[in-house]
């Protein structure tokens, strides 16, 4: 089983030919209302990559959090654990241009109301073969559920932001993006990067959108395993599809390439469809694309 901690939003996507720059409109030719957030992608994601899946976070008593309960319930996950506060569920503001790029902003909502890790959270963590972290939680929430978790910590560093030693220390493999991946350290280049991430915590993977994706260990193992060639037509969630289809995969014991040749498919599948949970694909067609 894997158990997800992290957060719930409804994506507001627009999609347009150029995105604005500042104090420029432009029009755009189609709006979607879609269910996601960084926890809830994940969370989706591995329950359609094959895997069990527990999920741990908030949504608001608005119009909102039903249909994103809904949503990850369809999908077979586990919402024993998601809680409904009073006020607004999150949301995320998204514009998608025509060559598939994106830019986002979240509010934070109910998610903002997960201040902790109960007992009771802690106990489904605890049947799980490994625990999934984002950074749309409070920081505080976010360090506790790694510093009690008794499984193994995959954290994705998104938004990029300052980490703390205490969550980094209880970090077992870390997956930032390209960009997340230099915040953290400082350095341009993902190689350079990887070998900075690997004095931090015990596994890295970098993921380098259409250029695939990086891997070492302190072990002293170095992959680099290319992305499938596909047109993307959205990539909004791509990351999400990747580090939940890893998850699955690493929890079903694979090989460490073979492990990021699964998850670099869904990913590749995923940006071939439009919207973040409504593009994530199922077990089936991960193992017919790797075929």
């Amino acid at each position: 089983m894997i158990s997800v901690f992290g957060s719930a939003n409804m994506d507001l996507v627009a999609y347009t030919t150029i995105a604005p720059r500042r104090g420029e409109t432009v029009t755009g030719r189609a709006f979607s209302t879609i269910p996601g957030g960084k926890g809830a992608n994940q969370a989706i994601a591995a329950a359609r990559a094959g895997a069990e899946v527990a999920f741990v976070g908030a949504v608001g008593d608005d119009a909102f959090g039903p249909v994103m309960r809904g949503t990850l319930e369809s999908a077979g996950v586990d919402v024993s654990r998601l809680r409904v506060v009073p006020g607004s569920s999150g949301i995320a503001h998204i514009v998608v241009d025509d060559d598939g790029g994106n830019s986002i902003i979240v509010v934070p909502g109910a998610n903002g109301a997960v201040t902790g890790v109960s007992t009771e959270d802690l106990a489904v963590i605890a049947r799980s073969d490994a625990l999934l972290l984002q950074l749309e939680l409070p920081m505080e929430a976010v360090v506790a559920a790694a510093r009690q978790a008794k499984v193994p910590v995959v954290l994705t560093p998104a938004p990029a932001q300052e980490l703390p030693r205490e969550l980094l220390a209880a970090v077992d493999l870390i997956v930032p993006n390209e960009i997340e991946a230099a915040a953290i350290t400082g350095l341009a280049g993902p190689e350079e990067a990887l070998m900075a991430l690997l004095e931090l915590v015990p596994e890295a993977v970098i993921t380098l959108g259409g250029e695939g994706a990086l891997y070492g260990s302190r072990t002293g193992e170095r992959l680099r395993v290319p992305a499938v060639p596909v047109k993307a037509v959205d990539t909004t969630a791509a990351g999400d599809t990747f580090v939940g289809a890893l998850a699955v995969a690493r929890a079903e014991g694979r090989p460490h390439e073979e492990a990021l040749r699964f998850a670099t498919t869904a990913a590749a599948l995923s940006v071939q469809r439009a919207g973040a949970s409504t593009s994530m694909p199922t077990r089936h067609e991960i193992d017919a694309s790797l075929r």
